[in-house]
């Protein structure tokens, strides 16, 4: 008797999406599914209202990644106003710094948040451990220092955004042309030396390499199981500066295969000449590919995991040290496994503290220089960003009249980017854990959502979600019956 089972939603990330896995009379699964079932409205919700608030209506799409979404806004103002990268004029190096040191500072703090509270728990306890013990209680039942760190370190993170940007979530820093405030002297001080109750910038460092030392002795226990959960070959695609790096602010676009062949590298701004978007009857979420490849050989893998298959190396001790051993673990090669992703995130939060380190060492960002104001005649009424956020690539696109109202605006969100990997992953995994079994178990259910987890995807960036569901999981037959039903509250 064929079955249909159901995990709607999928727990522990940002906003809802529901998994359908279908198995056949002897129990192998036939396919598997995440849904992305919310809508989103952002990009009607802007049309018709100045351009210059964009920045700071778009950023409300989510309560975590809102700093990526208000940078990207403001350089598609940027290009507006004429002076973005594509018009060969720049904004000042202060604010560029500026701008870059809350941007720094919010990877920091959201890895920070998805690898110790949402992944760790899994880690530490097993995928099959109870879910009441698999948690961020859990973690502080067991080792309550870690947790102290872990709270202490988000706090230090959001007080850099808060230094930046005015305020811990959805502040206002970033202006067409620039950024309305330095970072005081006292501020800096602050944040370096851990005076008022924060951490100071030498234990960041510090626990940013205890969480990463977390995932080798985490690896070395369990390399088996973690190299082989939900491996395949996808594309990967990354910002890039000139030398190839990773750049989260600004760069080219620069898509590798399993060999790091560059397969395509592009301005961004020509963005829609490379990608298109295929769509499904069963997801809100969109699905893009390269146009050169195709839907099914030209979806792209993005984030944390991503990143490191396309840098070469970074400019940080620390980080570079450790992007030595990740790409020596896989001679060379692109990294395939989905779980790995979890280690590419615990060095990109030591990457981010050792560049926010050198940022509030830098005396440009006490200057003045803040805005570059072009003529009105330099205006172009439409404009493109893109920055590297946790999750990865994000683009803003904005169009407007000549009275400066919004008739156009698309968002390309990391999670949608990541559509097609998360599909597989789900296939992978469901193939892996489920064949051949007959009885629903919470660590069956639970080995699905870890590997979508791994992409920490944010479905109300890609979508617009609202309210509370439980996990409800339903075995139906070939008939539409429901035979069986767990409820998770």
């Amino acid at each position: 008797m064929s079955k249909k089972i159901i995990i709607d939603p999928v727990t522990r990330v940002e906003g809802h999406g529901k998994v359908t896995v279908h198995l056949d009379d002897n129990n192998k699964v036939i396919d598997a599914k995440l849904h992305v079932v919310e809508f989103r409205g952002f990009e009607k919700f802007v049309q018709g209202r100045p351009y210059w608030e964009a920045p700071m209506l778009l950023q409300r799409i989510c309560g975590i990644c809102f700093v990526s979404h208000h940078l990207c806004g403001a350089k598609v103002l940027d290009d507006m106003i004429g002076i973005g990268h594509s018009t060969g004029k720049n904004i000042t190096v202060t604010a560029e710094k500026l701008r870059r040191l809350g941007h720094y500072a919010q990877q920091l703090q959201s890895h920070v948040t998805a690898y110790f509270y949402l992944i760790v728990p899994e880690m530490l306890f097993g995928m099959d451990a109870p879910p009441e013990q698999r948690n961020v209680l859990g973690l502080l039942e067991t080792n309550p220092e870690m947790v102290k760190r872990v709270v202490a370190l988000r706090k230090w993170g959001q007080e850099v955004i808060k230094a930046v940007l005015g305020k811990k979530m959805h502040g206002i820093s970033s202006v067409p042309g620039g950024v309305n405030q330095n970072l005081t002297v006292e501020a800096r001080d602050r944040l370096l030396n851990g005076e008022e109750g924060l951490i100071s910038m030498d234990e960041v460092i510090d626990y940013a390499q205890d969480g990463l030392k977390l995932f080798y002795d985490f690896h070395k226990k369990n390399r088996e199981e973690v190299d082989s959960f939900g491996e395949f070959e996808a594309l990967n695609l990354s910002l890039v500066d000139e030398k190839g790096n990773v750049d989260y602010y600004h760069g080219k676009m620069r898509i590798v295969d399993n060999d790091k062949n560059i397969v395509e590298e592009f301005d961004y701004h020509e963005y829609l000449d490379f990608f298109s978007e295929g769509t499904e009857e069963w997801s809100y979420m969109k699905f893009p590919f390269l146009k050169s490849l195709g839907r099914e050989k030209g979806s792209v893998r993005v984030g944390p995991l991503g990143r490191l298959n396309v840098t070469k190396a970074y400019t940080t001790p620390l980080a570079q040290e450790a992007l030595e051993r990740f790409h020596h673990y896989t001679k060379g090669k692109s990294n395939n496994k989905t779980l790995h992703t979890n280690w590419a995130r615990a060095i990109e939060i030591l990457h981010s503290a050792e560049l926010i380190k050198e940022l509030l060492n830098d005396t440009d960002l006490q200057k003045d220089s803040l805005i570059l104001m072009p003529p009105k005649t330099d205006w172009t009424g439409e404009g493109i960003g893109v920055v590297e956020p946790p999750r990865g690539t994000l683009l803003h696109h904005y169009k407007a009249n000549k009275e400066g109202n919004i008739t156009f605006a698309n968002l390309v969100v990391a999670t949608t980017q990541n559509n097609t990997v998360m599909n597989r992953t789900v296939r992978s995994v469901a193939d892996k854990y489920l064949n051949g079994n007959d009885i629903i178990t919470e660590g069956m259910m639970n080995a699905i959502e870890v590997g979508i987890r791994a992409y920490d995807p944010c479905l109300s960036c890609a979508t617009h979600a609202v309210g509370q569901m439980p996990l409800v999981v339903s075995i139906f037959d070939a008939k539409g019956n429901k035979i069986d039903e767990q409820i998770k509250n």
